[in-house]
């Protein structure tokens, strides 16, 4: 019997997942730059997480334009409801880059590098000119790898920084194992052919190898972040 299509999906990233924790470990080892590369952790992920509304707005927008394909029906649903649970998620960074004393223009107004591009742009792609299912291997990535229990109270002790600085850390180790299980049950439940199946893993494998540079790109040194990509 060939796996379901969760389990497929889990068994593809079990195989890569050792690069994604590795360039998670090396971000948040302990030493002397940890208050700094926290601080561009939030501002790359500020980069990242205020795409996510408008990405599932526009996935499940174009599932709408497709209302004889059998899997976009219930895939719209979950992407709508799920937009609504993301909602204001991007506010959290800006309020804990805030108690870092980091100003909310470094954030907002600073031009995302290519390789944060690259990470989300890939799914735009994936989304006008493949099948809006691309984007559920991206959400699965990203929520598949939640912070740790207690990483936000290891950052605060040793970084210093207020535990206000804190709270996306916290309350996404909380919300985004929750958030993991109702995909796997959505992906089981969709009526997915070979090719979304395909299409799924290629969006997640694709988001591991795009999250893991991102990781080692905030661990490098200031002015290798900053500069222009090759």
């Amino acid at each position: 019997m060939s796996p379901s299509a969760a389990a497929s999906l889990r068994l593809q990233l079990s195989l890569v997942q050792p690069v994604l924790r590795s360039a998670t470990a090396r971000m948040w080892h302990s030493g002397p730059g940890l208050p700094d590369r926290y601080r561009r952790y939030l501002r790359a992920m500020h980069q990242v997480i205020r795409a996510s509304v408008p990405l599932m707005e526009r996935a499940a927008a174009r599932c709408e334009a497709l209302p004889r394909d059998p899997v976009t029906g219930p895939l719209a649903r979950y992407l709508r409801s799920h937009a609504e649970e993301e909602r204001g998620h991007d506010g959290w960074l800006l309020a804990d880059a805030a108690a870092t004393g980091t100003a909310p223009g470094e954030l907002t107004d600073t031009v995302p590098p290519a390789h944060v591009a690259a990470l989300v742009g890939a799914q735009y792609y994936w989304i006008e000119h493949s099948h809006p299912v691309a984007l559920l291997g991206y959400i699965a990535v990203l929520e598949g790898n939640a912070p740790a229990p207690g990483l936000a109270a290891r950052l605060a002790r040793e970084t210093g920084l207020p535990q206000a600085a804190f709270e996306t850390v916290r309350l996404h180790a909380d919300l985004d194992d929750g958030h993991s299980a109702d995909l796997d049950l959505l992906i089981e439940r969709l009526p997915l052919d070979a090719a979304q199946r395909s299409l799924v893993a290629v969006s997640a494998l694709h988001t591991v190898a795009s999250l893991a540079e991102l990781f080692d790109r905030i661990t490098a040194a200031p002015t290798e972040w900053e500069s222009t990509d090759e």
